[in-house]
């Protein structure tokens, strides 16, 4: 049975939108207005002859409709409510679904309480009495507060990658080496040259706005040294509109709005040397396969799976998925999720994630068919990936990445080619994160979930010392 679609807030933006009455609106989509009201308070959903007259009389993208900002704020209030704090109260699924679609900005609020309280726990716990007795209400971290806001736009800014979509159109990116392209256009347009000359220490890339010298260290590979130079031309040409998008996030504290403007001109360079319309139809040329895309394009492996986790233009979106970057003790550095699939906010990754293999087999990339505690299905694809200067004694630093979709887009990816997408006993059990699993006989379990109590049997053991009530 298909899922039911309530969507009553958005159904109401769109009709504030266009300044109308309830009674008018109804008339305009063919409804009566009792049944408008029903919806925009989310007691019925919407029927698909509902959708198709939006679309058809009010040119609305049906595919904006969906509901997955919603099932991110909704993964991440149902985490937050899990915490023990609550246990006087348990609200059940229904309503914690009716404040994330009918009042998100009390959600929210919600969230950032609870990622404070949680903060403060930490601090207080770590410290010393003397210097805890001095702390204040803890702001959520800088790059916490960046990581949410390109969290729940989608990771998609229109501005930017519009602006840099033109900029590509213009200078032939993606036909030909965008190295050459990009350090013509700086030294052409912004009077920059690039220098390798080495003297620079130990920088990916360093400016000197004075000498206009943009140096860019010889030792990475051609596909940084294009991010970068990429990154350099949109500071030089989209102050303004970065400026304008942070100040709007209304963000805590000046680091924060600096990690934005860094992560805002990072997202620049990805849409500049990855052009949306033209990255998009590879993508589906190629099944999005990352070694062919990253060789078309002359990018790096992570640049292609981020790129893809940002196709979200409304009306030219691509597959929805899910991608993430994972460090060695399992902590999720980025993260993003078009999918129904939500990563936990606090703690490592599930153990069972292919992810985790990754770092055992170099190189290499590790398919896995996964389920999650809901019943979702999805198709999870991980690589080890290490970055750093070439040469024997230089440092590098070794991650990995996953990206994946639901099953029912596996078709579209040459990774899913070969595997039993019917067989349900070929599904790994895969979690968010075990403080917030409801699986009750995981093996791998690293500690109990927060939202349930615990059995301790003396006279058995199994795996787990404990069982789940």
């Amino acid at each position: 049975m298909s899922k039911k679609l309530y969507i009553g807030r958005k159904i109401r933006e769109i009709r504030e939108a266009r300044e109308a009455t309830q009674t008018a609106f109804a008339k305009l989509i063919g409804i009566s207005t009792s049944y408008l009201n029903q919806i925009e308070n989310n007691q019925r959903p919407v029927s698909a002859s509902v959708l198709l007259a939006l679309a058809e009389n009010l040119q609305v993208d049906i595919a904006s409709l969906s509901v997955s900002d919603g099932d991110r704020l909704l993964s991440a209030l149902s985490e937050a409510l899990a915490d023990p704090l609550f246990d006087t109260y348990r609200p059940n699924l229904q309503e914690v679904k009716l404040v994330a679609q009918n009042a998100p900005g009390i959600a929210r609020a919600l969230i950032s309480c609870h990622q404070a309280f949680r903060r403060n726990s930490e601090q207080l716990t770590s410290l010393d009495a003397s210097i805890s007795m001095n702390l204040g209400f803890a702001e959520p971290t800088p790059y916490e507060e960046v990581r949410d806001f390109f969290h729940f736009v989608d990771n998609y800014i229109h501005e930017i990658d519009t602006a840099a979509e033109r900029m590509a159109g213009e200078l032939g990116i993606g036909n030909g080496e965008p190295g050459t392209i990009l350090a013509a256009y700086l030294e052409e347009r912004h009077g920059v040259r690039i220098t390798r000359d080495g003297t620079a220490g130990p920088f990916i890339r360093l400016f000197d706005p004075k000498s206009k010298l943009l140096f860019l260290n010889p030792h990475l590979p051609s596909a940084t040294r294009n991010f970068q130079m990429a990154f350099q031309i949109g500071q030089l040409e989209l102050e303004g509109t970065v400026d304008t998008l942070v100040r709007n996030a209304d963000f805590h504290s000046e680091e924060a709005n600096e990690v934005c403007r860094v992560g805002l001109f990072n997202y620049f360079a990805g849409a500049l040397t990855l052009p949306y319309r033209t990255f998009l139809r590879a993508a589906k040329e190629l099944r999005h396969d990352l070694e062919l895309l990253a060789g078309r394009f002359g990018a790096g492996l992570e640049q292609v799976a981020h790129r893809l986790s940002t196709l979200q233009r409304p009306r030219h979106k691509g597959v929805p998925i899910f991608f993430a970057r994972i460090d060695r003790a399992g902590n999720i550095t980025k993260r993003h999720s078009a999918a129904k699939l939500q990563f936990a906010r606090f703690g490592a990754a599930c153990p069972l994630w292919n992810v985790h293999q990754a770092f055992e087999k170099p190189g290499r990339i590790i398919r896995q068919l996964a389920e999650t505690p809901d019943g979702e299905r999805y198709l999870c694809i991980a690589r080890e990936l290490n970055k750093g200067e070439q040469g024997f004694q230089a440092p590098r630093r070794h991650y990995a990445i996953a990206l994946g979709c639901e099953i029912s887009f596996a078709g579209d990816f040459v990774y899913g080619d070969g595997l039993d997408l019917s067989d349900r006993a070929a599904f790994d059990p895969i979690g968010i994160s075990c403080r917030i699993c409801e699986r009750t006989n995981c093996p791998q379990r690293a500690i109990p979930p927060l939202s349930s109590r615990l059995k301790v049997d003396r006279n058995s053991r199994t795996a787990v010392p404990y069982s789940i009530r």
